[in-house]
């Protein structure tokens, strides 16, 4: 696409195209969370990186991954138990915060903000696993 063409393919694409899983508020909360937690993590000691760094990053990239992959399947158990391991990603995001916080990387007001949006995207995750029902 040249001369420009391709912006308006990106406009179209916005307004008419989109995949299920985009529309969930959860899938959404966990992209910016997941974009928070990995700017945080970029400030941990170099020596972290192939440790706590690249672990955090994992488990949070996972949560939005897992509930895009389980929102593909046709059928409610399956999608339930992709939500489960995004339930247990970010279980282990909020030890890493703990981690973080006791080795210095991040400030308490830091991790009580963290801990906070984690604790506030676990109850709705849970609350959309059990409506899955």
């Amino acid at each position: 696409m040249e001369d420009g063409s391709w912006k308006f393919y990106f406009v179209l694409k916005d307004i008419f195209m989109s995949f299920k899983f985009e529309k969930l508020i959860i899938w959404q909360n966990a992209m910016s969370f997941g974009e928070d937690i990995f700017k945080i993590s970029q400030n941990f000691p170099k020596s972290e990186t192939y440790n706590l760094t690249s672990q955090i990053n994992r488990a949070v990239d996972s949560i939005a991954l897992n509930i895009s992959e389980g929102s593909i399947e046709q059928s409610n158990p399956e999608f339930r138990r992709f939500l489960g391991y995004a339930i247990r990603s970010l279980a282990e995001v909020v030890t890493c915060l703990h981690k973080a916080k006791r080795r210095a990387y991040i400030s308490e007001v830091d991790f009580d903000k963290y801990y906070q949006d984690s604790y506030n995207l676990m109850n709705m995750m849970i609350a959309f696993r059990n409506k899955l029902s």
